[in-house]
């Protein structure tokens, strides 16, 4: 079924249990600043076994919504303190460039 917008499916793995703690320190501001933005339909990011790895779901209106998303993200507090890690993404919905 499609459901138009862009989606993003995927992983976000850290290393250490210190990229970890990084991650649960900053993330619930990253969901709720995300989630409030215009065009965000889901943000679901849930943590996986062994406190390393997380599930990361997103889904956005279009493609104007996801690439606003990516830039606030990357100059967040969250992107600035995740940049190094690791992110295992597919990514649907995107015209090519």
């Amino acid at each position: 079924m499609d459901i138009g917008g862009v989606r993003l499916t995927g992983r976000l793995i850290c290393r250490s249990e210190e990229e970890a703690d990084v991650v649960r320190r900053h993330l619930a501001e990253h969901v709720a600043l995300t989630l409030a933005e215009p065009g965000c339909l889901r943000f679901e990011v849930t943590p996986l076994g062994g406190g390393l790895a997380w599930s990361v779901e997103e889904l956005f209106v279009d493609e104007a919504a996801f690439r606003a998303h990516q830039r606030r993200m990357s100059d967040s507090e969250w992107g600035r303190a995740t940049a190094g890690l690791e992110r295992r993404y597919r990514i649907v919905g995107l015209s090519p460039d």
